[in-house]
C-alpha cells in the first residue's frame, strides 16, 4: 500500500510538528524563570537510571547463556563498560567503546 502524495505531505507535516512540540513544549511549561515542580525533580533524578536499566534489560532479553557463545561477548562488553566508567567517568566513552568492544567480539572472536 503506497501513499497518495498529500497523504505524504501530511504525514511529514505530523512528524515535524510532532518533533518541534516535544523539543520545545518542556521550556514552554517549565521556563527557566520558575522553579520546577518537585515531581518533575523527582523525574529527573529517576529516569536515566531506569532508562539505562531497561534497555540492558531489552539488550539481554534475547542473550541465550546455555547454547553458543554463552552470553560472553555480552558479558565481556558489560564489563568493559562497567570498568571504563567506574575510571573514567565518561558515559559517551562508556557507549562508544562497549559498542566497539561487542562489534570486535561478535565479528572477529566468537563469529557463529
Amino acid at each position: 500500500m503506497t501513499m497518495t502524495p498529500e497523504q505524504s505531505i501530511i504525514t511529514i507535516i505530523a512528524v515535524v510538528l510532532g518533533t518541534i512540540m516535544t523539543r520545545f513544549l518542556p521550556f514552554i511549561i517549565f521556563p527557566a524563570s520558575k522553579t520546577a515542580p518537585r515531581y518533575i525533580k523527582y523525574l529527573g533524578k529517576v529516569l536515566p537510571s531506569a532508562v539505562i536499566g531497561l534497555l540492558v534489560i531489552y539488550s539481554l532479553k534475547d542473550v541465550s547463556f546455555f547454547s553458543g557463545s554463552h552470553g560472553l561477548p555480552e558479558i565481556i562488553a558489560i564489563l568493559s563498560i562497567i570498568i571504563l566508567y567506574i575510571w573514567k567517568k565518561n558515559t559517551l566513552a562508556c557507549i562508544v567503546i562497549g559498542t566497539l568492544v561487542y562489534m570486535a567480539l561478535v565479528q572477529f572472536v566468537f563469529v557463529s
